[in-house]
């Protein structure tokens, strides 16, 4: 008799298959062996080869042991449950590389491995960033009713587990960092029978909670580079039946080996992710930091507009009626927005440090009111050596006394004149200065006057000088404006160059458009309020409002708070800023919150809210200082 192997993914019991074999001489019987293959148990079953073949039949050869073959429906039963739990394994990872939220997916990981083996509690552990310890990240337990880390809200106090002793030894007393430092699985019936592992302080947990740990399944995850990652823990596998304590079988082993396998792809994908956007973050407040740092008269800007951004975002998140009703920004829009928030003047990197800086008209590398202070001196000494010249003159001639004192009062007026003119020389090169076209023409009344130095003549103020001195508003000249502004268009090209994702790809957008007004007026493109987003909207708010209260400019003293609103409620009226995006920030308290929290406590005084008589106007417009819409440097 000649024996062979066969696998097939019948059953011996079936009719067909069964009549056909013995039709050509075979036999058939249940082997005793067996492999898993992908998580799935495939048998052997045996076949004899006859001399002669049999009548077709259902029954085997006597001679043949039994080995207890399963009945059809048992067979299908169990090809069932493997294909639930295939399928089952196959959701399983849809699910893990689905799930963005690190929290939630830890959580996740432990969820499906005790729903996987029944298992009435677990534990997951993390190679912290040193490589040197596990942290536990979540902790569960049905029995104890205990849900720690994960979304859970309830953090994890328990200390880390060291992977190595105070000598640099490995660890292999704790069955956990055995593993992590093994990254082979250790499968225990009984830890209270177990030996060659620590479990004091498993049965201390015990005792001072009355609970009964018993099977353990420890189980290590690695990473696509093969690196230890983190180790499953789970304990007190359960019969579906009878609901008692059992050991985790071979079929159990091997799906959470399968999960294993599949949650630290996952998880590293989602640590990757995270990874890419801490590093995006950190570049991006890097550059921010480097900004403000450039200029001590906006240090602190940026940061301030990136909260006051997003108090406004989440305010209109949280509406229910009124004109933001139906909006709701998404988490990846709140992202979006709060990078745009942080890269709104990265343009400003390229602006000269001079122009951002230049807090009087006349300044810079260096303020130029001392040239023309020293100018000035020097036509005071003309004048004074002009006196004595003339005063020798008429005393060489005999003059009378009198006379000689009518040219001294004469000389002594002009010198008071002088003063006077470098008084006024002086209060125009301050932006807080509105200057009227009275004002314009005494400057150039003065600059026309000329001083003889060393016989050649000339004014006493330079063309470039009149030009900035007569600036009728803020530091900056024409050009000098310009330059500011073109940081929005730095601004939109660097932010353009960077590959964002889908999901930030109107970044650039947002970041560029900060300037810009809803009647056109802005820059750098002057876009109608029909093509102005929302988020530009509400950063051109915070923008300016930012501007117009920051404490920290040594080129103007902190403004109240009521004035501030007041402005913003001008710039409503001449559509510059959105009247919506400010109607809410006003209403819904925001610029209370946002003073309280970032104004001096002599800012912040009563503001009237709208429906209460209007205030007058001011007389004339608060100066702005360099490059700005509106007062302040935004």
């Amino acid at each position: 008799m000649r024996k062979s192997a066969l696998l097939y993914s019948g059953a011996p019991g079936n009719l067909g298959l069964s009549s056909f074999l013995l039709a050509c001489g075979c036999v058939t019987y249940q082997s005793t062996r067996s492999i898993i293959l992908d998580n799935v148990t495939l048998r052997f079953y045996g076949v004899r080869m006859v001399d002669e073949p049999k009548e077709m039949t259902s029954t085997c050869d006597a001679s043949v042991p039994e080995q207890g073959p399963e009945t059809v429906e048992e067979l299908r039963g169990q090809v069932s449950r493997l294909n639930r739990q295939m399928q089952r394994l196959s959701e399983i990872g849809l699910a893990l590389s689905a799930e963005q939220d690190r929290n939630r997916l830890l959580e996740m990981i432990v969820e499906l491995a005790r729903n996987l083996t029944h298992a009435d509690a677990g534990t997951l552990y993390i190679v912290d960033p040193t490589g040197q310890a596990l942290e536990f990240v979540v902790l569960q337990n049905d029995t104890m009713n205990v849900r720690l880390g994960g979304t859970s809200g309830n953090p994890v106090t328990l200390p880390p587990v060291s992977l190595y002793k105070e000598g640099g030894e490995p660890n292999h007393a704790n069955v956990s960092s055995h593993v992590a430092l093994t990254r082979e699985y250790v499968n225990i019936d009984d830890v209270y029978c177990a030996e060659g592992y620590d479990f004091t302080g498993t049965r201390g947990y015990d005792k001072s909670t009355g609970y009964r740990s018993q099977s353990m399944l420890v189980m290590p995850m690695v990473n696509h580079e093969h690196e230890i990652i983190g180790v499953l823990q789970l304990l007190n596998a359960k019969d579906q039946t009878s609901g008692e304590v059992v050991g985790f079988s071979q079929e159990r082993l091997e799906a959470v080996r399968s999960l294993a396998s599949q949650a630290a792809v996952a998880l590293t994908n989602t640590q990757l992710i995270n990874g890419l956007k801490e590093l995006l973050y950190s570049f991006m407040q890097s550059i921010a930091a480097a900004i403000d740092a450039k200029s001590p008269y906006t240090k602190g800007h940026i940061d301030r507009v990136v909260d006051l951004t997003m108090r406004i975002a989440e305010t209109i998140n949280a509406q229910k009626d009124g004109p933001y009703a139906d909006v709701q920004f998404s988490e990846n829009e709140m992202e979006e927005l709060k990078l745009a928030a942080w890269m709104h003047d990265v343009g400003k990197i390229t602006t000269p440090v001079h122009v951002v800086d230049k807090s009087t008209k006349l300044e810079a590398i260096v303020d130029r009111i001392e040239f023309v202070r020293t100018r000035f001196k020097l036509i005071g000494k003309s004048l004074q050596a002009e006196l004595l010249e003339k005063l020798l003159e008429m005393a060489g001639h005999g003059a009378a006394r009198a006379e000689m004192f009518a040219v001294t009062e004469e000389m002594e007026k002009r010198r008071q004149d002088l003063e006077e003119d470098l008084t006024f020389i002086e209060s125009c090169n301050k932006p807080g200065e509105f200057m009227s076209d009275e004002r314009i023409s005494r400057v150039k009344e003065i600059a026309a006057r000329a001083y003889d130095d060393n016989g050649e003549q000339k004014p006493w103020l330079s063309e470039n000088e009149v030009l900035n001195l007569c600036i009728r508003k803020g530091s900056l000249n024409d050009a000098e404006r310009k330059t500011i502004e073109d940081h929005t268009v730095v601004t939109f090209d660097m932010l353009s160059r960077l590959p964002f994702p889908k999901r930030l790809a109107r970044i650039p957008e947002f970041a560029g458009s900060h300037h810009e007004k809803l009647d056109g007026t802005g820059y750098p493109n002057h876009l109608m309020a029909e093509a102005l987003s929302l988020q530009a909207r509400i950063l051109a708010v915070a923008d300016v409002f930012e501007a117009l209260t920051a404490k920290d400019r040594p080129y103007k003293e902190p403004m109240k708070l009521s004035q501030a609103v007041k402005i913003l409620g001008f710039m409503c009226k001449d559509k510059h800023v959105d009247p919506d995006v400010f109607g809410l920030f006003l209403q819904s308290g925001v610029y209370k919150e946002y003073a309280e929290a970032h104004l001096n406590a002599e800012q912040i005084d009563e503001v009237p809210m709208p429906g209460s008589p209007p205030p007058a106007p001011p007389a004339a417009p608060p100066s702005a200082p360099a490059g700005e819409d509106a007062p302040g440097k935004g």
